[in-house]
């Protein structure tokens, strides 16, 4: 194993909740109904992903961008009255891995700005020698586009590098990518089609780092 390429939202953060709620929220108050399912669907999606799937649910002259930024200011001030919640096990895994030597990356559908606002916030930015971002790429997950290119700038060929990951659309490109994916799941309980893309499946980083103990 020469790296590790986590995804941040449900595997780093415990945010992928709050994102589902401020979408939520949102579309409670504007009277739209069904859009807990649909924001199910954008897990995993960048912005430009995310917005081709909502408007295939609401229509091309759903103002998604507007809606967008609504949610983002619920999460916003969330954080800011209730703290970054962070994963059980984060910094302990993030450690170990950079003792051993072991390349860390990061590759996530949030936007770059987001991305190294919560990293700064939760104090782990310098364990990560690369960060792939959906705002860096045209199509993120789950095509294998932003794991392929966090393999190419950290120099590892994909076969020798694990992916962590929480969402149906991060793990199918990791597997599609070639990566061995290690499936923790978040909101949405491993289907068999999952578990067949899966190296490994564990409940939280705890597990992740005992069973990356046996291998590094």
């Amino acid at each position: 194993m020469d790296a590790v390429i986590f995804d941040m939202d449900g595997v780093l953060f415990d945010t992928e909740r709050l994102y589902m709620e401020g979408w939520t929220q949102v579309a409670k108050k504007r009277g739209i109904a069904g859009m807990e399912e649909v924001a199910r669907g954008c897990i995993g999606l960048n912005r430009s992903d995310s917005r081709s799937y909502v408007q295939t649910h609401y229509g091309e002259e759903f103002d998604y961008d507007d809606f967008r930024v609504a949610v983002t200011s619920w999460v916003k001030t969330h954080i800011k009255i209730y703290g970054l919640p962070m994963k059980p096990g984060v910094e302990q895994i993030l450690r170990y891995l950079k003792q051993r030597g072991i390349s860390i990356g990061l590759a996530t559908s949030t936007s770059y700005q987001i991305v190294l606002e919560y990293l700064k916030s939760a104090g782990i930015l310098y364990y990560f020698r690369v960060i792939v971002t959906g705002d860096m790429i045209e199509h993120s997950k789950p095509q294998p586009d932003i794991y392929l290119l966090a393999c190419r700038k950290l120099g590892v060929e994909p076969s020798k590098a694990y992916a962590i990951e929480d969402s149906p659309n991060g793990l199918l490109a990791a597997y599609r990518a070639g990566l061995k994916a290690i499936l923790v799941p978040d909101l949405v309980e491993p289907t068999l089609q999952m578990r067949s893309q899966s190296h490994q499946i564990f409940y939280d980083l705890t597990e992740v780092m005992v069973f990356l103990q046996k291998i590094v």
